[in-house]
Parts: C-alpha cells; structure tokens; sequence
C-alpha cells in the first residue's frame, strides 16, 4: 500500500498513474471536497491534517510500503510531519513537487514570506489583489485593512469556513471573490479589470497552480505583482514528474521482493 498526501489536482492525478501502475493506494486529504474529489475517482481518501505520530499508526495499520508526499508546495508542516512519519516508521519517503514557473515579467518582485509581501503591499498602496489562500488573509487582514489608501481583494474557495474567517476579521463582502479555479487569464484579467487591481499578490505554486495566467493577465494590464517564494526544506530526494515517481516505487517494490 501506498500512502499519499495529496492536495493539488496533479497529486490526484498522480494518485491515479500510481494505481494504474499496480500498486495500492490511499490518499490523505485536508478536505471534504478533496475526498469527495478523490472517491469520484475511485481512490479512498483520509480527511483531516495529520501529525508524524497519526500518520505513523495509518502506515501500521493499512501496511504501507511508502509514502508519497505530493501535497502543495507551499503545505510545508504537511511536508515536515511526513518526512518524519517516515523516519519513525522506517519506510521511504518520496516527495513529488510541481516544477516551479519560469517568470520574466520585468514588475514582478520576489519575496519570502507572507508577512514581507504584506508590506510591500502597505508601502505600495491603492487596489491589492491577494490569490495566496484563505490560510493566509489574516496576515494581510492586519497590515492592510487599517489602511485608509488600500483596497484588499481576496480570491478564496467558495467554502462555509472561509466566509466565517472573513466574517471575524470584519473583511468586507465586497471585496471577497469566493471562486473555485483553475482560472483563465481572460477571466483574471476581468476580475483585475472589474476591481481596478493596481498590485497582484501571488505564490509560486508551480504551472499547475496556474500562476503563469495570472502574471500572464497582470503583464497584460501593466499590473505590478509580488511572488511569495516557495519555502525551502530539505527533502531526501524529490521527482517533478510522474514517471520518476512510479519508476522509483517499482524499484523498491523489486528490492522488497528480493
């Protein structure tokens, strides 16, 4: 049995090259509607986040082999937890991650963490358009909300919980786009219309997560955009595409056969 975080739409379909290749698996999910997403599919899936100690008694009790670690790049506890649940239960740890985009927009400025495109953001002023996920609107809720000469418009899941984290942090409705992607750059370049977006605020999170649309429609308006970097961890080895990964599987599996 393989064990997989998944999160993203490439880790479902890599959930899904790996069963076609032979091997068992299950995935571990955040959500309900991941789950759901994954059964439609015909994978089963776990829901909830999960500790190195949860995930060790799932590897125990469904016989796991190894973990595949496919989860977004930016879900680095998820990573870290894995990794070790990994080392404690003596299986191997593999770690597929999106390749990064290949970004030359010439008004796109890097930074490394959410609180230091905050304030950039701050310094900048005017209409910002924040698309890096409800788990991080609080930090930019502080910063920017006060401020008498910035707009905040969050891009979120169209989810229950994620109105309620709007609603305490007295974020205005009119600002909220509550939208289920993948979005077209027509499309962003719309809602970066309709808004009168004059800063976009993004993460690198690969091809898949489709950041090039987004930088494609903000070139396109001449809209200046901040790109959080993905963190760093140290991953005993990593594969950006399937055919590594099940190449690597089929591997162990011979050396579990000898």
């Amino acid at each position: 049995m393989i064990m997989m975080l998944s999160g993203t739409s490439d880790a479902r379909q890599l959930a899904l090259a790996i069963r076609d290749a032979g091997h068992d698996v299950f995935a571990t999910v955040v959500t309900e509607h991941a789950a759901e997403q994954m059964a439609h599919v015909g994978l089963h899936a776990h829901v909830g986040r999960l500790t190195a100690y949860e995930m060790v008694q799932l590897i125990q009790q469904h016989g796991v082999i190894a973990i595949v670690d496919a989860s977004h790049p930016f879900a680095e506890e998820a990573s870290r937890q894995a990794m070790r649940a990994a080392e404690e239960a003596n299986v191997p740890y593999i770690r597929y991650e999106r390749k990064e985009s290949v970004i030359t927009y010439d008004r796109v400025t890097f930074v490394d963490s959410y609180e230091a495109a905050a304030q950039y953001a701050a310094n900048k002023k005017g209409v910002v358009m924040l698309t890096t996920g409800s788990k991080t609107l609080p930090i930019f809720a502080h910063v920017l909300l006060p401020l008498p000469d910035v707009r905040l418009i969050a891009r979120m899941l169209p989810r229950k919980d994620n109105m309620e984290l709007c609603e305490r942090l007295r974020f205005p409705q009119e600002n909220i786009i509550a939208m289920q992607g993948p979005f077209t750059k027509q499309l962003d370049i719309a809602l970066m219309q309709h808004f009168g977006v004059t800063l976009l605020v993004t993460k690198e999170s690969g091809r898949v997560g489709f950041v090039d649309e987004k930088i494609a429609a903000a070139q396109e308006l001449g809209i200046e955009t901040v790109v959080i970097r993905r963190p760093k961890l140290s991953y005993p080895v990593v594969y950006h595409e399937f055919s590594d990964v099940i190449r690597a599987l089929e591997e162990m599996k011979k050396k579990g056969e000898k």
